[in-house]
């Protein structure tokens, strides 16, 4: 079964680090854009960063600065380095097709931030 899983999650404080890893199980990356998205309890699917097959890459303005994404090239994993983490980046993380119509779908890794 084709399907994108993600992990490296877990708990931290405020201003510590963590490499979230998005890997294709059953399929290769192909040339579509792939993004992080995040979902925290009683909030929208929110895209925080996206990559796109040349590399050129795009975040939200809540973590610009603190948070980069990255490829082992168009075709291999992606990932998310979060630093200087805040409370406010608790949530549900997800690895997705930046566009896909829902993202915030499937397993997901958990981040949780302590103030």
């Amino acid at each position: 079964e084709a399907q994108l899983v993600e992990s490296g999650g877990g708990s931290v404080q405020a201003g510590g680090s963590l490499r979230l890893s998005c890997t294709a199980v059953g399929f290769t990356f192909g040339g579509a854009d792939m993004a992080w998205y995040r979902q925290a309890p009683g909030n929208q699917c929110e895209l925080v960063a996206s990559i796109s097959s040349d590399g050129s890459t795009y975040y939200a303005d809540s973590v610009k600065g603190r948070f980069t994404i990255s490829q082992d090239g168009p075709k291999g994993p992606k990932y998310l380095q979060m630093d200087s983490l805040e409370s406010e980046d608790t949530a549900m993380y997800y690895c997705a097709a930046r566009g896909s119509i829902v993202p915030c779908l499937g397993g997901g890794t958990q981040v949780t931030v302590s103030s």
